[in-house]
């Protein structure tokens, strides 16, 4: 399997960046970390390696990327505006600069779907949501899709545009991306064991936002043994790339 670390200075960060990649073609999908995780988050759990087939055949290019969240989302005493800067910022790099350059490497082979576990699905629903021009699809699993839980009841316009239960439900029923959305894939996935309380409350307002709005999504919650961990995300993406992909 071809691994490459690439390493890229980002304007908006002000500082180098990371992306790993596995795989020499195919669609490409951009893997956020778990929270506070870098860009070998996903290799530390075996990821690649439950990904193998595809990405060996040349089906999937895996682009894992780095965080900011130790400044942003996990720094619950820091100011808050600055840390909701910091997301935006961080939002604006995987938009402005990781895309770009990710394109670069892969040629585009084909549209980037976004996926993450934890608070890598928060992330990979934020650019996702944001801009369904970008991105062909995303698998969310165990995210938390309300800022409030990381900034308390403090909700400025920087942060309301990160935080998918809030804009979302405010786009208007006729807004382009509704359409938009309707072309893409979209799936957010919870089980409900232990630790998954956020991500379940939290997916079930976006499946009624999604309801209400007209949006074509797969929103799944898995049964009661289904934990907040890795050997269940392994199952989770298994069981929903083939759909992503546009294999079945």
């Amino acid at each position: 399997m071809k691994r490459e670390l690439h390493t890229h200075y980002s304007e908006r960060l002000a500082r180098n960046m990371n992306i790993l990649t596995h795989g020499h073609a195919g669609t490409p999908l951009i893997a956020f970390p778990c929270q506070d995780g870098m860009c070998d988050n996903w290799e530390s759990f075996h990821m690649q390696e439950t990904l193998s087939d595809y990405i060996e055949q040349g089906v999937i290019q895996l682009f894992s990327v780095d965080t900011v969240d130790a400044e942003s989302w996990s720094d619950k005493t820091g100011d808050k505006e600055r840390r909701a800067n910091v997301q935006e910022n961080y939002y604006r790099y995987i938009v402005d600069e990781a895309l770009p350059f990710i394109k670069g490497i892969n040629g585009e082979q084909g549209i980037p779907i976004t996926t993450g576990f934890s608070l890598g699905a928060t992330h990979a629903a934020i650019v996702f949501l944001r801009r369904p021009d970008l991105f062909g699809g995303v698998l969310g699993c165990s995210g938390c899709y309300d800022a409030a839980y990381f900034w308390g009841n403090w909700l400025n316009g920087v942060l309301y545009d990160n935080s998918p239960v809030h804009f979302l439900a405010n786009m208007p029923e006729d807004h382009p991306y509704v359409k938009l959305y309707n072309q893409r894939k979209i799936a957010i996935c919870v089980g409900q064991g232990a630790w998954e309380d956020e991500g379940r409350r939290t997916a079930a307002i976006l499946r009624d936002v999604f309801q209400k709005k007209g949006i074509h999504a797969w929103v799944d919650f898995w049964g009661y043994d289904v934990n907040h961990d890795w050997p269940w995300w392994r199952k989770q993406i298994r069981y929903f790339l083939p759909w992503l992909l546009g294999l079945q």
